[in-house]
């Protein structure tokens, strides 16, 4: 059918006018996209930040992720000396027991930092030898400390006033108070993380804790050495190796808990949020908003609600994951259920089946790999999920996580927790996997 000159004008002006208007719509998102970003740039001060940044104490931290501080101790009134790693009670030297850069002759105790650097704690004074610097003396006089330096102006790694002084250098840290000189000198490693000071085992290398357990005498009579030696590691009180193990469990069955059971209540709820199992639209518009109303409020605030409630506890945790996961589950259920292949559901029914029986036989079925497939998927998430609620109601490995950092010193430990959480993580993720292939593929 031939076009008139009038129509064909008409659309090509219609034409034109829609390209160009999808021309401004390309243009006009990334506009508002980056205007948004550059306000996002000064609104939130990035400026500011990166001249806040803090580098140094950045690497310091990542040091002490990796290193621990071994504690010599005096006590200016009563005159002992203690070594105690990380300044713990349960890192302390047994007596007649010492670090092999320490040495004590009478009152003398000397402390060889490395590089040079001496430490020597005689009478009621201290002296510091620094390389390329001189020879730091402090000694208290009328109830105030005396420093006596090198002629010369206070280097800024000195903090010094009359009741407390302070000297950091790369080989370590030095501290005088009135009540108590203090110095710490830095390792590599996670020291203790097999024997404390005190086990029978402790400085031992691998050849001899095998040889030990093969053929050595025994060193408890009422037990191997191999089964002492696990005990030893098992109870080690620095690190605490079964309350960690049992607190990873206690987050995984946290998640598992959680996200089972949030699932099992959605399931029948997801029906009725169904539009072809639920005509009633009160009915669906109510149980959709039930579910709206669950996950929109995040599993931390259901922690903090649940715990005021019940107290705090792993199962506060659990319940607080089952009720967010509820209504994800509803959601993404619900949606399934809407898409099934009615015409398996009508083969079902022409046997004389009932409702229940139809949902069993012709709904289920179908459903089944997304159901898996959504409830592995979110057990992965929850048991990351878990990590921190758990330090909030008090349970599992992120409780340990927040202990370790609310002491400001035991970053070693805080270490050790996350790398066991990814390691967690990983776990669920290659056993989620692996259930999937099994359970949905059939692999």
């Amino acid at each position: 059918m031939a076009m008139t000159e009038t129509e064909g004008t008409t659309l090509h002006t219609t034409i034109t006018g829609m390209f160009k208007s999808k021309q401004r719509l390309a243009m006009a998102v990334p506009a508002i996209i980056l205007a948004y970003l550059v306000y996002i740039f000064f609104a939130f001060d990035v400026p500011g930040l990166a001249e806040k940044a803090r580098l140094d104490n950045a690497a310091i931290l990542a040091s002490d992720f990796v290193s621990y501080k071994t504690h010599v101790t005096r006590d200016n009134r009563t005159g002992e000396v203690e070594f105690a790693v990380e300044g713990e009670a349960k890192g302390t030297y047994p007596p007649g027991m010492l670090p092999e850069w320490v040495t004590q002759t009478g009152e003398v105790t000397r402390i060889d930092l490395g590089q040079g650097n001496i430490v020597e704690y005689e009478g009621e004074g201290a002296r510091y030898w620094v390389p390329d610097f001189g020879v730091i003396d402090i000694r208290p006089v009328d109830g105030k400390l005396a420093l006596t330096l090198p002629p010369g102006p206070v280097p800024a790694w000195i903090n010094a006033s009359d009741t407390r002084i302070s000297v950091t250098t790369e080989a370590g840290r030095f501290n005088f108070t009135r009540s108590k000189v203090e110095t710490f000198r830095y390792h590599f490693g996670w020291e203790l993380f097999f024997f404390t000071l005190k086990s029978p085992f402790y400085g031992k290398g691998p050849g001899e804790l095998l040889a030990v357990s093969l053929w050595g005498d025994r060193v408890d009579p009422d037990r191997t050495n191999a089964g002492y030696i696990v005990s030893e590691v098992w109870n080690n009180k620095m690190w605490r190796h079964k309350d960690v193990l049992w607190a990873i469990g206690e987050t995984i069955l946290m998640a598992f808990l959680g996200t089972v059971a949030g699932a099992i209540i959605a399931l029948p709820l997801a029906f009725f949020a169904a539009s072809n199992f639920a005509p009633v639209v009160a009915i669906r518009f109510a149980m959709r908003r039930v579910f709206d109303f669950v996950r929109g409020v995040d599993a931390l605030i259901w922690t903090i609600i649940l715990s005021r409630a019940f107290g705090p506890g792993p199962m506060t945790g659990a319940l607080a994951i089952m009720i967010t996961d509820i209504g994800s589950f509803g959601k993404t259920f619900s949606e399934a259920l809407e898409n099934i292949d009615e015409k398996q559901v009508e083969g079902i029914r022409s046997t004389g089946a009932n409702a229940l029986q139809r949902a069993r036989f012709g709904v289920i079925p179908q459903i089944t790999p997304l159901l898996l497939s959504q409830v592995l998927y979110f057990l992965e998430s929850n048991t990351r999920s878990a990590t921190v609620i758990g330090a909030i109601v008090g349970g599992g490995i992120g409780l340990l996580l927040t202990q370790a950092i609310s002491t400001q010193k035991d970053w070693e430990e805080v270490a050790y927790y996350i790398v066991l959480i990814v390691l967690m993580v990983m776990l669920m993720d290659t056993l989620s996997g692996w259930l999937r292939r099994r359970l949905i593929k059939g692999e």
